[in-house]
């Protein structure tokens, strides 16, 4: 019961909400469509390039976990996230940029794995 509160509780803070629903994505658990209306800019159309690869699927099909996730609050509505991803014995880091936009909604604008820039989008005043 204890393990599912804090999951509840998780689920409420959006740069877990973001990390579990990208990992589910890029991992290949989720179809890409699942994040549409949840990213802004050039964002969807990376995860609809990436997605199909399934970079976060682990090869002894061990269903990948959000272990921990923190973030950085440049400025206001802007929230920088890294989440540590465990399947298994293998570790994975992702990093994500989130934006509240206008209507204030949290949505996904960059995400980053391994390195490598999946999508940068910049701030709208």
């Amino acid at each position: 019961m204890a393990a599912s509160a804090v999951t509840r509780a998780r689920q409420r803070l959006p740069h877990y909400w973001f990390a579990d629903r990208l990992l589910a994505v890029l991992s290949g658990q989720r179809p890409v469509h699942w994040m549409l209306g949840h990213t802004v800019g050039d964002a969807y159309e990376q995860l609809v390039r990436l997605a199909p690869g399934a970079p976060l699927r682990p090869a002894d099909r061990v269903t990948p976990v959000v272990r921990e996730c923190g973030e950085y609050h440049p400025g206001p509505g802007v929230i920088e996230a890294f989440a540590r991803i465990r399947a298994g014995e293998r570790v994975s880091a992702m990093a994500f940029r989130l934006e509240r936009c206008a209507d204030r909604r949290w949505r996904c604008s960059a995400v980053e794995l391994g390195g490598e820039r999946i999508a940068t989008v910049p701030r709208q005043g």
